[in-house]
């Protein structure tokens, strides 16, 4: 072999080596997060994006956040793991849990979450209690939310009003921005939604509650997680619990993150912390 020809033959093995590690390169795995679409695709969009920037940094690896049409769709995507991590609801860990044939893994959750409670809001000055709602159109969030439709289902059902039979019409909005605008819009005489949601459009003041107010707040209960599923490698798993865990209000990034999630922090979480909303899904025949 001449010279030429042995140069020309190192030059292909190069160029060769260098296609290959661009194709490896490019084909590495991307870390895929979602979320239960429980408020607009834009605000949930603007929630995620300091997040998975950050998660990238402490992963070592590119993260999208994978936006879902519905609830089920959620837990359709962790249970056959299109997706790494997902934001649940209790209700919708539940369910993800029974889709994967005991699979999923709830690994952290807000601080608020051990104590999550749910709102009743109209704008009717003649409903005072649970018991006014007989014979209203009163709206839920999506079937599948937990603090839009599972919980303030439970409560009513405790307080002797079933809304199948005692409303004039259950409405359901798919999510809790949707349900303030259903009420706030005389569409429905009341609604169900999540606190922070309703405490976040009273600070933005985007509902006015002289007009639209609160008059029912739920005893507490478990709500969201973010879960990943039992398949993940144990190392991977501990990373990202660690990296949620660290987050802290005192340092600017997570800061800005923890504002966004309206979380003080996060805390460690299990799989038996949501047995209330099992029982409670059976109880309402949700499950």
């Amino acid at each position: 072999m001449n010279h030429k020809t042995f140069t020309h033959l190192i030059g292909r093995l190069l160029t060769a080596a260098l296609l290959m590690g661009a194709a490896v390169s490019f084909a590495q795995p991307v870390f895929r997060v979602t979320a239960i679409p429980d408020e607009s695709p834009t605000e949930l969009a603007r929630k995620a994006a300091p997040l998975m920037k950050y998660l990238e940094a402490k992963l070592g690896t590119k993260v999208e956040f994978t936006p879902v049409t519905d609830y089920a769709a959620a837990v359709e995507a962790l249970a056959n793991r299109k997706v790494d991590l997902a934001w649940f609801g209790g209700f919708t860990f539940v369910q993800a849990q029974a889709r994967s044939g005991g699979k999923a893994i709830p690994i952290v959750q807000r601080e608020e979450d051990e104590k999550f409670r749910s709102v009743f809001i109209t704008s009717d000055p003649a409903i005072k209690q649970l018991a006014d709602l007989k014979g209203k159109d009163v709206s839920f969030g999506s079937q599948s939310s937990t603090s839009g439709h599972l919980m303030p289902r439970s409560f009513l059902l405790q307080a002797g009003v079933d809304p199948d039979k005692d409303f004039r019409r259950v409405a359901y909005s798919g999510a809790h921005d949707a349900t303030i605008a259903a009420v706030a819009g005389g569409k429905v005489q009341a609604g169900a939604l999540n606190i922070s949601v309703w405490e976040k459009f009273v600070a933005d003041k985007r509902v006015d509650p002289a007009k639209v107010f609160v008059f029912y707040t739920t005893p507490p209960y478990y709500d969201y997680n973010w879960t990943v599923h039992a398949d993940m490698p144990a190392a991977t798993r501990e990373k990202l619990t660690q990296a949620l865990l660290a987050l802290n209000r005192n340092d600017p990034a997570g800061k800005e993150i923890l504002e966004l999630q309206r979380a003080t922090r996060f805390v460690p979480t299990k799989a038996d912390n949501y047995k209330g909303i099992e029982a409670a899904a059976h109880s309402a025949g949700l499950l």
